[in-house]
């Protein structure tokens, strides 16, 4: 029988936090050089926002799978997940979520008291998103809103306030996410719409569905370049941008209504390469000048 721990990193997918944990850091690392010229975040505030990273997306993972538990065991894609497969019990999911996001408020309280004020919105959203996809096709964007909380919430956290740099690099993330959650969601369109679910795909199809995720993924990166510009970036931050831009465009050569065998490398190898050029690209470029 397998060990508790892989059980649980299997469950909460703890691979996939590369796809957001860069984008976190990035909005924190833009955050500290808003505060003065050549400014970095201190060893202790990555620290915080990596475990204010881990205690949301923990509870978001787990949240998603208690509340679509009896949805997953009808699904033969889903039904061996930790929950159906009884690896797992619900009482030992919800201590997870409980305790998880109890880290999330003590990171946030650690970073300051604005992000600990703001830690309702983001616990709103994170339970909101599993039941999104009950009564709308737009459960892609709740979702994306969900992650774009990442790099919001470190800005916040290094700051104390808001600023358009923060808003318009969340845009960017939830346009790219509900991107590549169309995606993911093809593999399950027969499915969702045997079960009166609701996706994009699942409403309008799977072609018109890898249309509306490429547009996304047209609009994601013009968000990215409106960031670069109003923090003066420099020429590495907007390379970086650029094989972003190719390797979206790679995501959606790989995958068609014909061919959806691929799906598993479009949504994590790709997306996560992509998160951490972004950010490696830009940390070079703030190092740099």
């Amino acid at each position: 029988m397998k060990n508790k721990l892989v059980i649980v990193l299997e469950m909460i997918k703890f691979e996939h936090t590369i796809l957001v944990l860069p984008f976190a850091y990035l909005g924190g690392f833009l955050a500290a050089r808003s505060l003065y010229p050549g400014g970095f975040p201190t060893l202790t505030q990555l620290l915080w926002i990596t475990l204010a990273m881990f205690g949301a997306r923990t509870a978001a993972m787990s949240l998603n799978r208690l509340i679509d538990r009896q949805i997953d065991a009808r699904n033969l894609r889903t039904a061996d997940r930790a929950l159906p497969a009884g690896q797992l019990k619900v009482f030992e999911v919800c201590v997870l979520i409980i305790c998880s996001f109890l880290l999330l408020g003590y990171a946030a309280y650690q970073l300051n008291f604005l992000a600990l004020k703001l830690m309702p919105v983001a616990i709103i959203v994170l339970v909101l998103y599993p039941y999104t996809k009950r009564f709308t096709w737009a459960c892609h964007f709740v979702l994306g809103i969900a992650l774009s909380l990442a790099p919001m919430g470190a800005w916040i956290g290094i700051t104390g306030h808001w600023a358009i740099t923060t808003v318009l690099l969340g845009f960017g993330v939830m346009i790219w996410t509900a991107g590549f959650d169309i995606i993911y969601a093809c593999q399950d369109m027969e499915f969702d719409q045997g079960e009166g679910l609701h996706s994009i795909p699942a409403r309008f199809g799977l072609t018109t569905g890898l249309r509306i995720s490429a547009f996304l993924h047209i609009l994601a990166p013009l968000f990215l370049l409106a960031v670069g510009f109003l923090q003066n970036l420099f020429w590495f931050y907007y390379l970086g941008v650029a094989v972003a831009v190719v390797l979206l465009y790679y995501q959606h050569r790989i995958v068609s209504d014909r061919d959806l065998s691929r799906v598993g490398t479009a949504f994590f190898n790709l997306n996560g390469y992509l998160s951490v050029i972004i950010f490696v690209f830009a940390l070079i470029d703030l190092l740099m000048y």
